[in-house]
């Protein structure tokens, strides 16, 4: 389990990076985190918060992010830690509080989306349940309900069966694994599984079928459906209904 699950003021070490350029919000963060046992560092710009998690990130348990930023956007930041495999979990913290916003931040590797202004008791919770979470982004072994991935021998296995998987089956479903309990949207499948910069209706209808068969091979006869869909949005590897 994360160490974010439990923090409390007798648990140091519990590491937060905030991105936040408004100043007096981001000291009013830093005085709430650290009272409630968080070591917390600070960035102002997407530029800055972008090279201190290539050198850093597996320094930090969570990511505190604002979307509006001087320099790089937020988004931009995010995604682009996400197509590196860098999978910090990332609680991003905005005024952009439209469906489509959230749709957006989630699908560009988001684990949770805070709408200002905020309860700081609320923003507590999100922390620990994404500490609950956890990511799977860099795990050479992927471990879900009774499914077993192994990423460098590309076995899979249900239940201690063994399951055949073509190379795009497991790609897709690897892409899913990494990105455990975090919803992904066709455009991402698109983008990173098939390596298109632009879905079509004929791709579509491709991801689904791969979906459908992994479904199949994944989750037939099981009592856990793993594989799930989350209807307008995408598609969800997680071991619950919800």
């Amino acid at each position: 389990m994360s160490r974010l699950a439990t923090p409390d003021r007798t648990a140091p070490g519990v590491r937060l990076l905030v991105v936040e350029d408004e100043p007096k919000v981001a000291g009013a963060l830093r005085e709430g985190l650290e009272g409630e046992g968080y070591t917390v560092v600070v960035e102002s710009s997407g530029e800055g918060a972008f090279f201190r998690l290539a050198t850093e990130h597996d320094r930090f348990d969570a990511i505190l992010l604002d979307l509006t930023l001087p320099g790089r956007d937020g988004l931009e930041v995010l995604a682009e830690l996400r197509r590196q495999g860098i999978g910090t979990p990332v609680v991003v913290l905005t005024a952009r509080d439209t469906l489509d916003d959230r749709v957006i931040g989630l699908d560009a590797g988001a684990d949770d989306y805070l709408i200002k202004p905020f309860a700081f008791a609320e923003l507590l919770a999100r922390l620990r349940a994404v500490g609950r979470r956890g990511r799977a982004v860099d795990a050479d072994r992927v471990s879900l309900d009774t499914l077993s991935l192994d990423r460098a021998t590309r076995e899979v296995t249900r239940a201690g069966q063994p399951i055949e998987l073509t190379a795009k089956e497991f790609d897709l479903l690897h892409y899913l694994a990494r990105h455990i309990r975090q919803v992904v949207s066709r455009d991402t499948l698109a983008r990173e599984v098939w390596r298109e910069t632009a879905r079509s209706t004929t791709l579509d209808n491709v991801i689904d079928v791969h979906i459908s068969r992994l479904r199949r091979k994944i989750d037939l006869g099981h009592p856990v459906a793993l594989i799930q869909t989350v209807r307008g949005v995408g598609f969800v590897l997680r071991g619950d209904a919800g």
